[in-house]
């Protein structure tokens, strides 16, 4: 199994900052490992129901910080912070 690089985690997490790809990768995690947290966070009770084992060990640090990074993108709303809608 691969270890995770900048790479894949810019391919794979969407507007990840240099903070949270460092996250990623300071896990230790391999690029199936990121995808079964991808799959938790898209799936959990499917997952669930196929009677999988919850996330744990690295799987369940990465499913930590990308539900971070999901909760603070719905903070900063569908835009994003500065968007710079302006009223006429």
């Amino acid at each position: 199994m691969r270890r995770l690089s900048r790479d894949d985690v810019v391919k794979t997490v969407d507007r990840a900052d240099d903070v949270t790809i460092a996250q990623i990768i300071g896990t230790g995690a391999t690029v199936e490992e990121l995808a079964e947290a991808q799959a938790w966070l898209a799936n959990d009770e499917p997952m669930i129901n196929d009677l999988r084992p919850l996330a744990h060990g690295r799987v369940r640090e990465l499913v930590d910080i990308l539900s971070e990074l999901e909760q603070d993108r719905d903070e900063e709303g569908p835009a994003g912070p500065g968007s710079g809608s302006t009223a006429s």
